[in-house]
């Protein structure tokens, strides 16, 4: 099977290209497990299928690390549409791409003749409770509300949380300081609390400025990545729902910078990196 390597922002995945490779999407799950693995795989934070779609451009297939699939990944998509645009099996540009959490609009930059990266329409942000899903029904008639810093003890600390689906369901937590915060123990349990059913993405975010800020990401099913692009939705999406920014946020993360807008009511829009790595040939393991 041949693959190729892909990172955006350091969030790095084994990328396949079902245009010319054929995988039963039922053995997708173990096959995601072992490429991800860093030691005895490939290495990376999922597998990411570059599909042919009957409603855009490409399809775009995630599985975590794990082995879960996803709806969406803000990073992934910008490679997946560089690949595409690198493999010629979409033209146009934008490039509009079918992910399991609706079609994304991606339009390419070019440096050098190249695809260097790509500004991506991701979606109107969902804020109500009950469509990222959060279960609120130890307070009743809630469902329908927003989750903008309320309070969640989790472990032995109380944290103001701020949830937001960009596709996917996010938890957006403040610290004052991002690099030295224990995100692997706090990550995993609220990723994993009762609140969040179909499990969340942590991120971990220190205000810098109004228009700036650092985030760190526990993504469900892959653990810490270094970088998450609807995580970074989600902490700009936040930021203004939290007076804390405003229409534009740089993020940083551990494994580079991404560009966020948001007007308050329409589709966030993120600008970053698509970087191929290698490419290479698996043999699957017996």
């Amino acid at each position: 099977m041949r693959f190729t390597k892909m990172e955006g922002a350091g969030n790095d995945y084994v990328y396949v290209d079902l245009f010319e490779e054929s995988i039963d999407l039922s053995d997708a799950p173990q096959l995601a497990r072992d490429v991800s693995d860093r030691h005895f795989g490939i290495g990376g934070d999922g597998l990411i299928l570059l599909a042919p779609s009957k409603i855009a451009d490409v399809r775009m297939v995630m599985f975590n690390a794990d082995g879960s699939r996803a709806e969406m990944c803000g990073n992934g998509v910008r490679c997946l549409a560089k690949l595409a645009h690198d493999r010629g099996r979409a033209a146009s540009n934008p490039m509009r791409v079918e992910t399991d959490g609706g079609v994304r609009d991606v339009e390419l930059r070019f440096r050098d003749g190249a695809v260097s990266g790509a500004r991506v329409s991701m979606g109107v942000p969902a804020m109500e409770s009950a469509l990222i899903p959060v279960v609120l029904d130890d307070e009743p008639g809630l469902d329908g509300e927003r989750v903008v810093d309320r309070p969640l003890v989790v472990l032995d600390r109380t944290f103001a949380i701020t949830c937001v689906s960009m596709g996917n369901p996010h938890c957006v937590v403040y610290v004052d300081d991002v690099d030295a915060f224990d995100v692997a123990r706090y990550g995993p349990a609220i990723e994993s609390h009762k609140m969040f059913p179909e499990h969340a993405n942590v991120e971990f975010v220190q205000v810098l400025d109004s228009e700036r800020v650092r985030q760190r990401t526990w993504e469900r099913g892959s653990g810490e990545t270094l970088a998450c692009g609807t995580g970074a939705c989600a902490a700009a999406v936040a930021g203004r729902l939290t007076a804390r920014g405003g229409a534009v946020t740089h993020v940083t993360l551990r494994g580079g910078e991404l560009f966020l807008e948001w007007d308050g009511e329409g589709p966030v829009f993120m600008s970053g990196p698509a970087v191929e790595v290698f490419r290479g040939d698996w043999s699957t393991r017996d």
